[in-house]
């Protein structure tokens, strides 16, 4: 048998002893094309550098593995693709130089290259269920604007429309219903629900609270009942809104992981469109026309609850509870080949055993305590905090509830302000798209420190016009500055939160802290639209403006000091950036990040450098497949390649 680098009856690394037990575990090795590099003990926090489960098992005993999984799963049938897929899994570069009876045809190989070189080539039911997570996302933006036309019509009729602040916080109850219930109720319902019915399951569970009680909100009389009606919208929107994008993440493979992620927001951007341009639709429709806009947000719950019958459940899922045959029949749906499958659901299966040393005492209320008691997961739980809690404080929100409000106090009649809604809703989604090139590229800390200064001068530029004397002047000035906000929003602060989210957390605390993070983002929704009515009344459109440009620059000063930088680093790399303390990370940003800044773009010295935080040892990372989608660390900000220990700070 030839020598290395040859996959041979040696393994990858003959001279490492097996062991029975899990080696490691690396966050997507497979998808990503990279072996497993270091990671961080969840329990004891500690640096421990964990190899791929499967490095330096010898090929004969590999093989007994296989054997064994197969047997013991159930799948013995596929036995041969198995033992083709642990080699694949064991090295994913080499794949071409495996020899013996396991060496992969030529279908396969083409199929593995294909997957790297051509990575939107993929079955007919991934894209379904990229379609239905999108549909998904544009429930919840519809769902959010059936209020923002309404708001100027049904107030007077449930007698809840003067403006005594009874009044106002009665309205901006209503208006929060929906956040209320996610915050409380929805989005902590996702973990256990999903242990109980899958994936598919809480999105189903989902859609028929974005359903009934949407349709009940349309013929309700009286502000409780409005209330009511919405409250109970809100446990479908909080559920949703934590397990889409992780249904998407876990069905995708990782080249167009990232993109699917962001695309949560840009659909729920293209369902507040939707929103505003069906509320301008029904305008003329009389006394009714509120009811319309009110109820209308129950069209795209329907698709949602039909099509997620048609896609496929979490294979990762099935694996959870022993289901492998399961397991089998739904990746063989998501992927192109036998041999991918056989690849993904070995490796995953190594995956878990690990986890479950990891976490054979977890339960549900301990991984939320671990959100705060873990050292790595508490700065995963900071930063996640920060990104969602902005979201809410840059006011985005005020504009998507309050809009059409906010056009009549800048002098314009219903259907002016209905149509400058629209014209919002529309700039919020086109805007959206520029995210697709710049999150993995500009990178998601850098899009938020570049957009928060612009929107805190364009909302406050928007609030100082509505000073201006009634006129055409003023209401284009108006509309101006809240598009350019809108604009500033969409490619930053819009995407960034729910893609960093999801990312941040180890896969232990995953499905926790998503539902933390979206309660964290909808309950301050709720007290934005609780407040905000007053806040108008008592402040004026300026004086409210002027107060959320002001959350804006605090907002920023957050994620400069809270917030690293995730871009084009893999799972494993992120245990690296979290495992640094963030005194020491915020100590950076005043010592070296502030300094490097205002020589390079205040004095304008091409010669100013920056002095990286995180060093890599490209002994220890190694460098993904090419075209797979995945970058080793660059000499950009903060980090740089040596040959030093990773996190070597």
């Amino acid at each position: 048998m030839p020598d290395s680098p040859t996959i041979s009856d040696t393994g990858t690394a003959g001279n490492e002893k097996f062991s029975s037990e899990p080696q490691g575990a690396s966050g997507h090795h497979l998808e990503k094309g990279q072996s497993a590099n270091q990671h961080v003990d969840l329990n004891a926090n500690l640096e421990a550098k964990i190899k791929n489960p499967l490095e330096g098992i010898p090929r004969d005993q590999l093989m007994q593995r296989v054997e064994a999984f197969c047997e013991e799963k159930g799948l013995t049938q596929h036995v041969e693709l198995f033992r083709k897929g642990a080699l694949v899994a064991q090295n994913p570069d080499e794949y071409d130089r495996i020899e013996g009876a396991e060496a992969l045809n030529e279908a396969e190989k083409k199929v593995l290259r294909d997957e790297v070189e051509h990575k939107w080539r993929l079955p007919a039911k991934l894209f379904l269920t990229i379609a239905t997570c999108s549909i998904g996302a544009a429930v919840q933006g519809w769902d959010q604007t059936g209020t923002n036309g309404a708001n100027i019509f049904f107030p007077d009729i449930y007698g809840i429309g003067g403006t005594s602040t009874r009044d106002k916080l009665i309205l901006g109850l209503v208006n929060a219903g929906p956040y209320l219930g996610s915050a409380f109720c929805g989005c902590w319902l996702s973990d256990p629900i999903n242990n109980l019915w899958g994936r598919r399951g809480v999105i189903f569970f989902s859609a028929h609270f974005c359903l009934w009680p949407v349709i009940g909100s349309a013929f309700c009389h009286t502000w409780w009942e409005q209330l009511i009606c919405r409250l109970f919208m809100g446990v479908g929107m909080g559920v949703k809104a934590s397990t889409v994008p992780i249904y998407a993440a876990e069905n995708s493979p990782a080249s167009i992981r990232g993109a699917l992620v962001m695309s949560w927001q840009m659909w729920t951007a293209f369902g507040i469109m939707l929103g505003t341009a069906f509320n301008l639709a029904v305008w003329s429709t009389g006394d009714i026309n509120w009811r319309l806009m009110l109820g209308a947000p129950f069209i795209p719950a329907v698709p949602l609850l039909v099509l997620i019958y048609f896609c496929p459940e979490s294979p990762r899922w099935y694996m959870k509870k022993n289901r492998y045959g399961k397991a089998w029949d739904a990746m063989i749906r998501l992927r192109n080949h036998p041999i991918q499958v056989a690849r993904d659901i070995f490796y995953i299966h190594s995956q878990l055993e690990l986890e479950e040393q990891l976490l054979r005492n977890s339960w549900y209320f301990q991984r939320m305590g671990e959100l705060f008691t873990i050292p790595r997961v508490r700065r995963a739980t900071l930063a996640a905090f920060t990104v969602m809690i902005a979201q809410q404080m840059c006011g985005i929100n005020i504009i998507a509830f309050y809009s059409t409000t906010i056009f009549k106090e800048a002098g314009q009649d219903d259907f002016q302000a209905l149509l400058a809604s629209f014209g919002f809703g529309l700039v919020n989604w086109l805007f959206a798209f520029p995210a697709f090139w710049t999150i993995d590229t500009f990178g998601r800390r850098s899009l938020l420190l570049f957009t928060f200064p612009q929107m805190t001068w364009t909302l406050l530029a928007a609030g100082l016009c509505t000073l201006l004397d009634q006129g055409t002047a003023r209401t284009a000035l108006v509309a101006l500055f809240v598009y350019l906000f809108a604009a500033f929003y969409s490619p930053g602060e819009g995407p960034v939160p729910f893609t960093y989210s999801a990312e941040v957390f180890p896969l232990s605390h995953r499905e926790v802290g998503m539902g933390f993070s979206v309660a964290t983002c909808l309950f301050w929704a709720a007290v934005l639209g609780m407040t905000f009515p007053f806040l108008l009344e008592s402040l004026g459109t300026v004086g409210a403006f002027g107060l959320y440009a002001g959350f804006n620059a605090v907002a920023m000063i957050m994620i400069f000091f809270w917030v690293p930088e995730t871009k084009q680093k893999t799972l494993e790399e992120l245990d690296y950036v979290f495992a640094v303390p963030t005194r020491k990370f915020a100590g950076y940003q005043v010592r070296h990040v502030l300094p490097w800044w205002f020589k390079r773009w205040v004095l304008w010295r091409r010669d100013a450098k920056l002095q990286p935080l995180y060093t890599v040892d490209e002994g220890q990372v190694q460098k993904p497949r090419q075209g797979s989608g995945t970058n080793t660390m660059s000499e950009t900000e903060g980090e740089v390649k040596t040959g030093g220990t990773v996190g070597g700070v």
